[in-house]
């Protein structure tokens, strides 16, 4: 005897079969699917719009404010300390974009003749812009934010008083990110003087390199890597 398949049976399993090769079953319980990596991520997952990011000087690094960009006459700092905001972190490939929300400088000395100690170094017009690339190198650019541009003003004694000098960025930083130590460089970003004294230099060419970057929003402020 001859045995016939149900036909409500056979239906069922036909529709079935459709449906999944029409894409009507859903990506997450499709076998071998892929959830889109965010361009920044920290401690195996996305940094989150909103997320407060946190960076010293790189170990064993200073950063520099010197007067020319082959000079090592100026200001050196033994501690700074970035903070930004996380604003957009795409699925890569793609750019994701921080508000640097402060820049500070501290244990600063000047070799500048004249120049006896360095009251403070400051960055000011805050916020301004971070965008991080996930292209080849890891670019990384630092535009000025709607509350001007980005200035830095050094507050100098010297053997002819108190000097105040002042400096403004007219373009962008272009520095590069690096997963390796979770950093972010700047080299030789000019800025030219502003105002302050006569005896002040007319050009400061800042560098430094912060690191690790780390996600201060997440758990155990884990470092931050770019995809």
């Amino acid at each position: 005897m001859r045995l016939h398949r149900p036909v409500p049976l056979l239906a069922a399993a036909l529709a079935a079969t459709a449906a999944f090769a029409l894409g009507a079953v859903p990506a997450s319980a499709a076998p071998g699917s892929v959830t889109a990596t965010a361009v920044l991520t920290a401690g195996g997952g996305a940094v989150a719009a909103g997320d407060t990011l946190a960076a010293p000087l790189a170990a064993n690094t200073r950063a520099t404010f010197y007067s020319t960009a082959t000079s090592t006459i100026g200001v050196t700092c033994a501690t700074s300390q970035l903070a930004a905001k996380v604003l957009s972190n795409p699925a890569a490939p793609g750019t994701a974009t921080e508000s640097l929300t402060g820049l500070t400088f501290g244990s600063c000395t000047s070799n500048v003749t004249g120049v006896t100690s360095v009251r403070s170094l400051t960055v000011g017009n805050f916020p301004h812009v971070i965008a991080v690339d996930d292209g080849p190198g890891l670019p990384i650019t630092l535009t000025s934010g709607t509350a001007g541009p980005i200035q830095a003003t050094a507050v100098l004694n010297s053997w002819f008083g108190t000097l105040t000098c002042s400096y403004q960025l007219s373009g962008a930083f272009t520095g590069a990110a690096d997963n390796a130590g979770h950093s972010m460089a700047f080299r030789t970003e000019h800025f030219a003087k502003s105002g302050g004294s006569s005896l002040c230099p007319a050009d400061g060419y800042f560098s430094a390199t912060y690191g690790p970057v780390t996600d201060t929003s997440q758990a155990g402020s884990p470092a931050v890597v770019v995809n």
